[in-house]
Formats: structure tokens, sequence, C-alpha cells
């Protein structure tokens, strides 16, 4: 969906208008991929902007930069608080997020070390990410022919740049087939994620999400669907899935900052049906959460203007 430009980005430390937020052609990331970011959103709340989580987002950008080699020149805490600023100068009660390291200009060639480390904040207002009927009537799946990525081959615990590549071409592939989103699996065939979000079953009352180990990105809204879980007294595990799994699953979701929390209707063509009583509980529980409505969960609000 097209982005609507705002006043200002945050570029290494000062605030660029909309428009004047530029790179040079040459920029090391443009020709090599190899940078990290985080997506992240802010809801309006009775308390004004609230940040989702805010500080275990910039902790994974953190730990993914420290993954791929990159050395951010600020600390956790001042990328915190240049969110803040970059969501309050923008005047945005709700918004998405993306803080982007890059590798900069003025080295080329495949050695990074050299290179500049580059540094910036936009947000902008977006809707919801998988359409609008997605979070009602959910969405239709495939298993996509691309494979996850080997974790020997590009690390997939780390949210880099090019490791999308990948997630575009099976997103194109289910979008050019006429699906909404795609599965991956893993290089030994097991159920990985979707192209940007976690992916869960509920299957005899159970929740059950694929680990680390095959594929999936540790992401911030599924730790916040693990504990919702909890307090719901749902039972949550972590362990390997078939694609016979998802056929067979009594329910199917799948969460992410973008698409928030979104009920899976099918998957190849094998109807698993209308969003279920699992999958209805924790999507009202989290949109309480994200909009600042329950005080079991007020830590993952980060509010903008305190």
């Amino acid at each position: 969906m097209p982005i609507q430009p705002v006043e200002k980005i945050w570029m290494d430390g000062e605030f660029v208008d909309w428009h004047d937020a530029k790179i040079h052609v040459l920029t090391h990331t443009l020709h090599y991929g190899n940078g990290v970011f985080e997506g992240i959103r802010a809801y309006a709340t009775d308390r004004g902007a609230a940040v989702f989580r805010l500080t275990p987002h910039i902790e994974r950008l953190f730990a993914s930069a420290k993954i791929l080699g990159i050395q951010i020149p600020y600390t956790p805490e001042e990328l915190v608080e240049a969110t803040k600023q970059t969501v309050a100068i923008n005047e945005l009660e709700a918004c998405y997020i993306r803080p982007l390291v890059y590798l900069g200009y003025g080295e080329m060639g495949l050695n990074p070390i050299p290179c500049p480390v580059n540094v910036s904040i936009a947000t902008w207002s977006w809707g919801i990410y998988l359409g609008a009927d997605s979070i009602n009537t959910g969405v239709r799946m495939m298993i996509s022919s691309w494979q996850r990525h080997d974790p020997n081959a590009m690390p997939p615990a780390a949210k880099g740049c090019g490791h999308y590549i990948n997630s575009q071409m099976a997103k194109v592939s289910a979008l050019n087939a006429g699906y909404d989103e795609a599965i991956l699996l893993s290089p030994q065939g097991h159920v990985s994620e979707c192209t940007g979000e976690n992916l869960f079953v509920v299957s005899g009352g159970r929740i059950i999400t694929p680990p680390t180990s095959a594929g999936a990105l540790g992401g911030i809204t599924q730790d916040a669907i693990r504990t919702i879980a909890g307090d719901l007294e749902i039972p949550y595990e972590t362990g390997n899935l078939l694609r016979s799994d998802l056929y067979t699953a009594d329910e199917a979701f799948l969460s992410g900052t973008a698409a928030e929390v979104v009920p899976i209707r099918s998957v190849d063509d094998r109807e698993i049906g209308d969003p279920g009583p699992v999958t209805r509980q924790i999507q009202e529980v989290f949109y309480e959460a994200v909009q600042g409505r329950v005080d079991r969960y007020k830590e993952w609000n980060e509010y903008v203007n305190e």
C-alpha cells in the first residue's frame, strides 16, 4: 500500500524533511543488502500514542546487527528515545515505524568492514497489512516452492535487509497464484513461517508454533501471544510442524507487527474454516492490550509523551 509522507525522518541524530531523506546511489547496502531493520507499530490510546513493545524491538535490532557483524553507533536507549521523538514530531497517534541500520557511502566491494554505519527511523500511517477484511475473515495461504533460508547459508535469526528477497519471491508467487500470503518450509521440510509473519496452528485446544530451528524469526508479537495464551490458560508449545499439520488443524492464524493477528482461512485450498474460538480469544486480548486497555500488559505500551 502506498506510503503517505509525513514531516520528518530521523537520520543519524538529526531530523530531516521527508523529501530530503536521501542517500547516495553507491550506498553499500543498496548494492549488497547487508543491513538490518525493524517493523514497529504505535497505537492510539487514551494516553496518546503508545509504541507496542518498543524496547524489545530495538533490542532485536541490535541482536540482528551483531549476527551480521554491524556495530550500531548508538545505544539501544538512544534509539528508543529517537523513535519516540520521531513519532512525536510527526504528530502521529497511530503509525508504523521503520528503524533501518545500513552501510553507507564510501566503500565498495564485498568487504563491509570499512563502511560507515548509518541509522534512520521513519514513521508513517499504515492500515491493515493483509487487507481490510483479513482480521475478520482470514487469509488464503499457499505453501511456497521457495524454501526458507538454511541457517548456515543465511542466518534467519537476523532481520537482515537482503534476507527478504527470499520472502519477496514467495510473496509474489502466492499473489500471482491468487492467494493472500505464502508459507515457507525449512530445508528439512518443516513449516517455518510466512513471508513476514509467525504462524500458529490450534490442534486439540493447543497452540503450536514452529521453532527458530525451523528458520522462524523469533517474533515480538509471537512472544506476546505466548504470554496471552498462558494467561488465558490455553496450552502453548513450540514444535516442528509438517504441511499436513496445517491441512488438518482445527484453527490456524499468523502474527506480526505489520499483520497483527490474522486468522488463516485455508492452506493450499484445504479449508480450515472460519476463525475459531481460540484465535478470536487471542485477537480480542491482543487488540485490547495494544490500545492500553489491559493493566496486566501495561509494560508493553511505551508512551511517546511520557
